[in-house]
């Protein structure tokens, strides 16, 4: 399977979580950038608010593109101790790594939300979103900080994953809906016509999207339409 774009893949998700369309208590969470574009369609396919819940990986040194593990909005690390020490990435460019990881994250959260407060997670069915999953790290560290914010439910939801990193998330999420996990798996936009980078204006639209809130009205309604027969 290609998937013509994000928007796409994330139609691809959507139909295989049809089961939980129009839930109130079910929220979607996008990673930023690329997975909120992967989420929207999700959202608005099943009735649900979409947020953004940021994990960013660490790059390992020299190659930045590489992730040697991640740091969450809540400041819960993750590293990949062996990778680390493959790549040279001792004590000293890990602290400066996560704390520059940690700043990124505060500017991010601040220009996408701005004043607004973060969606509640506690006893919620978490959908959290990305456009795929090479090391699974960053999805990884988002998940577990999830998990210490108390939701009924985590779902982890990517278009496309390694097998190494669909084993690891499948062990921590309630359910993994990834509908392509390749044999061999090079690279997540290997799997995509179209892997633009995505802009933080783009991630801002699709946040505010007004078609967001006439598609949870409408999963209410079909949710409480009495059955005719």
């Amino acid at each position: 399977m290609l998937y013509r774009d994000r928007r796409h893949a994330g139609q691809e998700v959507a139909a295989r979580l049809r089961d939980l369309a129009g839930r109130s208590d079910l929220l979607v969470l996008g990673v930023p950038r690329g997975g909120v574009v992967v989420a929207h369609p999700i959202a608005l396919a099943l009735g649900a608010p979409l947020d953004v819940y940021l994990a960013h990986k660490l790059g390992a040194p020299g190659n930045p593109e590489l992730a040697i593990g991640a740091v969450s909005a809540d400041g819960q690390v993750l590293v990949d101790e062996e990778l680390a020490r493959a790549v040279g990435a001792d004590d000293e460019y890990l602290e400066a790594e996560v704390a520059r990881q940690k700043r990124e994250i505060a500017r991010r959260l601040a220009r996408y939300r701005g004043t607004a407060p973060p969606q509640a997670i506690k006893d919620k069915t978490v959908i959290l979103v990305d456009d795929g999953a090479a090391t699974g790290a960053t999805l990884l560290a988002a998940a577990k900080a999830l998990r210490l914010a108390g939701p009924q439910m985590l779902v982890v939801a990517v278009p496309v994953a390694s097998e190494e990193a669909a084993e690891k998330l499948s062990a921590v999420a309630d359910r993994f809906v990834c509908p392509l996990v390749p044999e061999f798996f090079w690279a997540v936009g290997a799997f995509y016509q179209d892997f633009d980078q995505t802009t933080d204006e783009e991630v801002i639209r699709l946040l505010h999207d007004p078609a967001l809130g006439k598609s949870r009205a409408a999963g209410r309604e079909e949710r409480s339409a009495p059955n005719s027969a």
